[in-house]
């Protein structure tokens, strides 16, 4: 990113689980033409605990938190979102701006918790269980600590599924994760957009509020 100003506003953007952060290339370009620089970060969300990625994040997150640097914003998709909360409680960036959570299961997945159950199907979750169902262990609610910066929610509320999404899931959901599990009561707004739980960090609208929170510290339409 050498055509970059050392002053441009950074974001950091983190996926989901079972991700990559190739997956975050859209969202990257659309950031970059609205001057952002978009920083996209990997980490292996299956093989690690949620303190082994803080582990490993960490120095990737201080080449870009030096003092004098911009603004460093975080928008982070599905378990991306629990990263940042983990991330900003360890070592918090100096330069901390907004953070955007997109479909972040705050309050853990009924769908986690199904897979968990079932010894079969737990391998599914790998290390990753412990952040993602909804009674997690202390050791790992220990890890979050207070929002105190200014943090918008974006949740959907359209699952390609919906009769699967229903029997696991209290309405409404994304398909993956309910609209109630992705509040938090400190966050500054919370907005529910017709997408499925997949197309939240692609979708223009999306995007559009993405940008309208970064800017302005609130979402474009009524808070919900």
């Amino acid at each position: 990113m050498a055509d970059m100003k050392p002053d441009q506003p950074v974001v950091l953007l983190l996926h989901g689980f079972a991700g990559f952060s190739v997956m975050n290339r859209p969202l990257g370009r659309m950031l970059r033409r609205a001057g952002y620089r978009p920083v996209e970060l990997g980490y292996d969300s299956w093989g690690r605990s949620l303190h082994e990625i803080c582990e490993f994040l960490r120095p990737r997150i201080a080449d870009y938190d030096r003092p004098g640097a911009p603004p460093l914003h975080i928008v982070a998709h599905s378990m991306g979102g629990l990263v940042a909360r983990a991330l900003i409680h360890r070592q918090r960036p100096k330069a901390l701006g907004r953070v955007v959570m997109l479909g972040t299961p705050n309050g853990g997945s009924e769908i986690a918790d199904f897979l968990n159950q079932h010894g079969l199907l737990r391998p599914i979750l790998g290390q990753a269980a412990g952040a993602l169902v909804t009674r997690r262990p202390a050791a790992v609610d220990g890890l979050f600590g207070p929002i105190d910066y200014s943090l918008g929610i974006i949740a959907g509320d359209r699952p390609i599924l919906p009769i699967a999404a229903a029997r696991l899931l209290p309405r409404p959901s994304d398909g993956k994760v309910s609209v109630a599990s992705t509040r938090l009561p400190e966050a500054a707004d919370h907005i529910v957009l017709p997408l499925s739980h997949g197309m939240l960090p692609y979708h223009a609208t999306a995007h559009r509020q993405i940008r309208h929170f970064l800017t302005h510290g609130r979402f474009a339409q009524t808070s919900s």
